[in-house]
């Protein structure tokens, strides 16, 4: 069974959007080395302070012990190009949760 788009909210329906959003989750999950099968969810986020981006990529995977992990890229989900994702190596730093073991985050 293969994971599908995961959006959470108000929706788009363009097909453009539909695409982009399977584009991010597909380039996720090859840079952090993820299952076919891992949940990634993509979404778009409205930003309304002073010097922030009108619209604002956040997304989130599950690693297979159900660690969450977590980026945000400035820009919307249709202008995300690969090189927009962290490095693979930064996988164990973009957790969701306070963890004692990354005293650094």
């Amino acid at each position: 069974m293969k994971a599908g788009a995961l959006r959470i909210g108000a929706f788009k329906t363009e097909p453009r959007h539909a695409e982009a959003v399977e584009r991010v989750q597909r380039w996720t999950r090859g840079q952090f080395g993820l299952s076919e099968n891992a949940a990634v969810m993509v979404t778009e986020l409205v930003c309304k302070r002073p010097g922030c981006p009108p619209l604002e990529t956040l997304v989130a995977f599950w690693l297979e012990d159900d660690q969450r992990r977590h980026f945000k890229v400035f820009k919307p989900t249709a202008d995300m190009v690969p090189g927009d994702l962290p490095p693979g190596w930064l996988k164990d730093v973009l957790c969701a949760e306070w963890n004692e073991e990354l005293d650094c985050c």
